[in-house]
């Protein structure tokens, strides 16, 4: 067993964020000595998968669905397998927009590395989008997509 302490130093979050966790619902099984919460194994694996979801986007709310359904057993394993493709499909959407906003990021550095070089713009302008260098003309179409 593990006190709340301990937790919050292994994940590195505040204590009073697990608190509100647990005032949320999202550890349903917590065991209390004297009044003093106290983390198992299985309470363990809530604080990732929480902090997973959250910074997949999901609310609290949803979070504490997914935990009711947790302890409602296996009756509820396609319900859990169904918010977690919805969620990476969410996440692998937002993969997409960043890649492709890092490509917009890697070209403008080259192009106005090439500018300084240059001392203008002239001949990088001649070279878009056809003549670009291969990599960097690869991210320019997947920034422009």
């Amino acid at each position: 067993m593990y006190s709340i302490g301990q937790v919050a130093e292994m994940f590195g979050l505040p204590i009073s964020t697990l608190r509100y966790y647990d005032k949320q619902g999202l550890f349903p099984n917590m065991e209390r000595v004297s009044g003093i919460r106290k983390f198992g194994d299985t309470e363990i694996e809530a604080p990732r998968v929480i902090e997973c979801l959250k910074k997949a986007g999901m609310e609290i709310k949803d979070i504490r669905q997914f935990m009711d359904w947790c302890a409602e057993g296996p009756s509820t394993y396609p319900q859990r397998k169904a918010l977690f493709e919805e969620q990476r499909s969410h996440m692998e959407a937002e993969l997409e927009q960043m890649n492709r906003t890092l490509d917009m990021l890697k070209f403008k550095c080259w192009y106005y590395e090439q500018a300084l070089k240059d001392g203008s713009e002239d001949r990088l302008k001649s070279l878009i989008p056809d003549h670009l260098p291969d990599g960097i003309r690869k991210a320019y179409e997947n920034a422009h997509s």
